[in-house]
């Protein structure tokens, strides 16, 4: 896993992002917890399984949709089903050795 600290990116709101498997995380927000490593790592799974741009297509729909739902845009991540799935089992670092294929699918079924 690729680390890159950027002063201006992500925006203020998030402390990292995972492009295309590439993890930048703001300066200002210091380093990255296990935890937090293994939350990139789970949305880097999911971007593999989904070939990536399906992944990318998938998780606007489903901000968009959540949006509709929630009417806040920090409801509206929190309950993307990509999103729960990695927030759920950050913390467990041998999640990923037993995780099934489509696991997100799971989420996204619990936060409809």
């Amino acid at each position: 896993m690729k680390i890159l600290h950027s002063k201006h990116f992500p925006p203020k709101d998030f402390g990292a992002i995972n492009l295309f498997g590439l993890i930048i995380v703001r300066k200002d927000y210091g380093n990255l917890s296990d935890a937090e490593k293994n939350h990139e790592l789970i949305h880097t799974r999911q971007m593999l399984e989904m070939l990536v741009i399906f992944f990318y297509l998938s998780y606007f729909v489903e901000w968009v949709i959540r949006l509709c739902q929630y009417q806040n845009r920090f409801e509206a991540y929190m309950n993307i089903s990509y999103e729960r799935e990695a927030y759920c089992n950050m913390h467990d670092l041998s999640y990923l050795k037993n995780r099934k294929l489509f696991a997100f699918r799971k989420y996204y079924k619990e936060g409809a």
